[in-house]
């Protein structure tokens, strides 16, 4: 009788405090799951750049609080040069757009025959495009549906841009507190980690931060520079919705496919607008965006490199469907990561036997 009353009651415990916990911990995912997002991926930039602010911290004999903020500082003047731009942009091309609809002094340039050329869809672009730039308003007249439907999806790929470079900037300010802190982080990730993998967390804690420095530099690093060179290229030839194609090239590019498959309408577009020298010129140039990753890559990567192109895939376009920009980014990481961990918990048995 003493055994099942003392039984029922540490049960009763144990089922409190289950209870309690569970509770306390959804709670604290409820009011962290907003921010969850844009902590992680400031982690990651983090765990990324804190190597370059040990190297402020030596070169420039500032305390490593002082080189975080300076990193954290530059990054946010980076981002905000891209958001100044689009936001002026927008304004100035709306505003001037609207004055010469106003005063019917708009043109759209007459499009060359290399358009009808294209397959499929060449002779219907030359018709819209022809007909435009003859009859201004009856082509808004009778193509009013697709028109709408264009600018309803401009309008939401411009804001997503915007909203993700917001985005950005509050988690390169949330990498600067990581960093200034970064030993401290570090020695609670052991503790968990420990008690989570009975005392082989700084193991996991490193092939972490190899994991994450070799998919930001490697993968993300090469894909942002291959999506700022076709921005420039595409700058250069005046293609519309800039922003739009180089998203289109940064997705190509961390996925591990040829980001000229996400140029081929541009070109297509530059070689029905623009001269055939500027054209031929232009092709070259994604040729060469395309191709620069086989010189990047050898420089930025290094050790946890050999991630699948399958996991990067899955990985970015499944955060981006989750999170819009910055999941592109964090799934394309989390995921690598989650991969590299799984592979080193299968190989324990294994290296313990020899």
């Amino acid at each position: 009788m003493n055994f099942d009353s003392s039984f029922n009651k540490n049960a009763i415990d144990t089922f409190i405090k289950i209870a309690t916990i569970s509770i306390l911990v959804y709670w604290c995912f409820s009011i962290l799951r907003p921010f969850m997002m844009l902590v992680v991926w400031g982690g990651i930039i983090a765990v990324a750049l804190y190597p370059v602010a040990l190297w402020l911290h030596a070169k420039c004999r500032i305390s490593k609080g002082k080189a975080s903020g300076l990193l954290s500082l530059i990054g946010v003047l980076l981002l905000l040069i891209p958001l100044v731009w689009l936001s002026s942009g927008l304004y100035t091309g709306s505003t001037e757009v609207y004055s010469q609809l106003q005063d019917g002094t708009l043109q759209v340039p007459r499009p060359t025959q290399t358009v009808k050329e294209l397959p499929v869809v060449g002779e219907k672009i030359y018709a819209a495009m022809y007909h435009a730039s003859t009859n201004l308003e009856g082509a808004m007249v009778k193509y009013s549906e697709q028109i709408k439907s264009l600018a309803t999806t401009l309008a939401g790929a411009v804001g997503s841009f915007a909203g993700g470079l917001l985005q950005f900037i509050v988690s390169t300010i949330i990498a600067g507190v990581f960093m200034a802190n970064a030993e401290n982080c570090q020695k609670a990730f052991n503790k968990v980690a420990n008690r989570l993998t009975n005392g082989k967390g700084a193991e996991l804690v490193n092939l972490s931060k190899s994991t994450v420095r070799s998919v930001v530099q490697g993968v993300l690093g090469v894909a942002v520079i291959q999506s700022i060179m076709a921005a420039v290229g595409m700058a250069f030839v005046d293609v519309p919705a800039i922003g739009l194609w180089a998203l289109a090239v940064l997705l190509m590019a961390i996925i591990q496919l040829p980001p000229i498959l996400a140029l081929i309408p541009v070109i297509a577009y530059v070689f029905g607008t623009q001269s055939t020298t500027a054209a031929v010129l232009f092709l070259v140039w994604c040729v060469i965006v395309s191709g620069s990753d086989a010189v990047l890559k050898p420089m930025l990567l290094s050790r946890g490199s050999d991630i699948p192109m399958l996991v990067l895939l899955l990985g970015a376009l499944g955060g981006m469907a989750m999170s819009g920009i910055v999941g592109l980014f964090v799934g394309a990481v989390v995921l690598s990561l989650s991969y590299q961990l799984f592979v080193s918990w299968l190989e324990e048995p294994e290296k313990a036997k020899d």
